[in-house]
């Protein structure tokens, strides 16, 4: 059996239920309730695997097994099957969709994320691609697992996990020296303050204050070289905003540390796997 975080359990179980709660008319009209059957995962189109822990979990909660025989993280091509589920015919049709959805969107999220990663390492540095909380809502530990079956990196899992000093806090605090000051003397000493800066003066400020990370938000491709320049090593630099695959290359070659996007997670599509009974 596939074990899931509880969260994960639940969104599986909201998933079926919202599917299944007035039963599968389809199926109890036309099928023997007693027949057996076996069916299979295929890709649709090249994509990188994720979530196959969760899509399995759904068969299982509907009295079928399922086993894949590719991985999460596993670059695979269309044509190829993923795995396969047995039991009655009934349970694997009323699991399919379900399970489906999980699959898609999480490979979805796992195929972009691999694809960033890729289009940095073509400027030739060592800059790593970070996460948003830009989630959907209930989904964040499964699409953060699938960033990193991409390999990407996760930044915060949840507003508690780090210290992300942006705009509005600088602006209610009095200033980026404040803000730091009263979050070194307020945080645990375990968490690492990141600070959001627009331009080169706030970089100094917030190096001066003493943040252990600068969030570059939406300076061009000049402005972080810039940057990176004026850190000179002093403090680790994240570039965010209006990043496109065609654009990270020439980011990753101004030597940033890391850049982050939203839309490996907001934005992913949904790639394409289907479900068939053989």
């Amino acid at each position: 059996m596939h074990r899931l975080s509880a969260q994960a359990e639940r969104l599986v179980e909201l998933a079926l239920e919202e599917d299944l709660a007035l039963g599968d008319a389809t199926s109890e009209a036309t099928l023997d309730p007693a027949a057996a059957g076996e069916g299979a995962f295929l890709a649709k189109e090249d994509l990188v695997l994720a979530g196959t822990a969760v899509a399995a979990r759904v068969l299982e909660r509907l009295g079928a097994s399922c086993r894949f025989g590719r991985g999460d993280g596993d670059r695979v091509r269309g044509g190829e099957e993923v795995g396969t589920a047995r039991g009655r015919v009934t349970a694997l049709l009323a699991a399919e969709r379900t399970a489906l959805n999980f699959l898609q969107r999480l490979s979805g999220v796992a195929t972009a994320t691999r694809r960033a990663v890729e289009a940095l390492a073509q400027g030739g540095g060592r800059t790593r691609l970070l996460d948003t909380r830009k989630t959907t809502p209930g989904f964040r530990l499964l699409e953060k697992a699938a960033v990193r079956a991409g390999g990407g990196t996760n930044h915060r899992l949840s507003l508690g996990d780090g210290i992300l000093i942006k705009d509005n806090h600088v602006a209610a605090s009095g200033g980026v020296a404040e803000a730091v000051r009263r979050a070194r003397a307020r945080a645990g000493a375990l968490l690492r303050i990141e600070v959001e800066v627009v331009d080169l003066a706030g970089l100094d400020a917030a190096i001066a204050a003493g943040a252990d990370l600068v969030l570059l938000d939406n300076m061009d491709d000049a402005g972080i070289a810039a940057a990176v320049a004026r850190a000179a090593g002093r403090v680790r630099l994240e570039a965010s905003g209006n990043m496109t695959l065609e654009r990270l290359p020439r980011v990753a070659a101004t030597g940033v540390d890391f850049v982050s996007m939203g839309a490996i997670t907001h934005s992913a599509r949904a790639v394409d796997l289907s479900f068939e009974l053989r």
